[in-house]
């Protein structure tokens, strides 16, 4: 006999909004100067082809997790929330305090977020708008209430500090957002997300998984370190973020003058300004930080936007555009009302 199961009453569907931001950086900084000693390359060389005047470095102990923490501390503070609020928590990263248990977990333990749940996303740089995705469904569809979504990387950890091309690009840092339903906003009004596999090996770091395991015969050849083709990761990057930008705006109705803020993933000052010249939007309508901070990965569009809302970048009501690009390869872009 068929058993009737209990009927779970549907409830209509939410928007999600961003009600609160945080970052952390750690205290190091690691300026063009230094490198020049480290590598053979020069401050004009770096600054040229990057726009990077500096980066921030975690120290020996201070782990992903730590920096995550500390960024989430600062987002529940500004979302005026206590941390039992907090549901559920997704960490978008690409260098985990440990294989498992997931960052995510080591982040509720160290900030007591003793009634979440916690899981990791690993997009690379992407990672931190895949999760605001994540979350934005899990808050549209009452799965879950309060969501915490961090950005964090230590990517000193998986740097070839002997390869000029990459170490010059890369530092640490972490940004977290709170997002909740707020009655009378729209808040996260759209998102794209897209991966192309066949493109994994233009940004990767091909050692350290069960396909070719560090050991002592291969340790030498820094295979768990990242290694990237420079020119066809440009190319990509500014083809999937326009790519993903303009599917956004076109679904929003909405044109790129109508943006208050574009926060881009801060990888290349090239490539913001590639995006900007074919939006036809000027350079002072994004948001940068890079020169400060390098290339973050996936907390790098977290650290941005926090920087953004506290600087009185934008107001409550104005439309933004997120835009990120990562390895895998990955890509993703959201218009949200502030």
């Amino acid at each position: 006999m068929k058993k009737t199961l209990r009927e779970i009453p549907s409830k209509p569907r939410r928007s999600a909004s961003i009600i609160g931001t945080g970052s952390y950086l750690p205290e190091r900084i690691l300026t063009n100067a230094d490198l020049e000693v480290m590598v053979e390359t020069s401050h004009q060389w770096i600054v040229e082809r990057t726009g990077i005047l500096e980066r921030r470095i975690a120290g020996e102990n201070e782990f992903t997790s730590h920096m995550a923490a500390e960024a989430a501390k600062a987002a529940i503070e500004n979302a005026g929330i206590t941390v039992e609020e907090i549901d559920r928590i997704l960490v978008g990263t690409i260098t985990p305090d440990t294989v498992f248990p997931s960052t995510a977990c080591h982040v509720q333990r160290l900030i007591g977020a003793k009634n979440a749940t916690c899981f990791d996303v690993n997009a690379a740089c992407s990672g931190f708008l895949y999760g605001v995705e994540i979350a934005n469904q899990f808050i549209a569809n009452h799965a879950y209430d309060t969501v915490l979504v961090i950005g964090a990387d230590k990517l000193s950890g998986i740097v070839n500090w002997k390869d000029r091309n990459t170490c010059v690009l890369f530092g640490d840092g972490a940004g977290a957002a709170i997002l909740r339903s707020r009655p009378g906003s729209r808040g996260i009004i759209t998102t794209h997300m897209g991966s192309d596999g066949n493109y994994a090996d233009i940004l990767h770091m091909p050692g350290g998984g069960c396909a070719i395991p560090i050991t002592i015969e291969n340790i030498d050849s820094k295979l768990n370190t990242l290694q990237m083709n420079g020119r066809e990761t440009f190319k990509q990057a500014v083809t999937s973020m326009m790519r993903a930008a303009n599917i956004v705006l076109d679904r929003c109705g909405l044109t790129p003058q109508d943006i208050k803020c574009v926060i881009p993933h801060q990888a290349n000052i090239r490539i913001i300004e590639a995006m900007a010249d074919r939006l036809e939007v000027p350079l002072s309508q994004f948001h940068i930080n890079l020169d400060k901070c390098g290339n973050t990965s996936a907390a790098a569009v977290a650290i941005a936007l926090d920087e953004a809302a506290r600087t009185g970048r934008f107001e409550v009501g104005d439309f933004l555009l997120l835009v990120v690009f990562g390895g895998g390869l990955t890509y993703a872009s959201s218009v949200l009302e502030w």
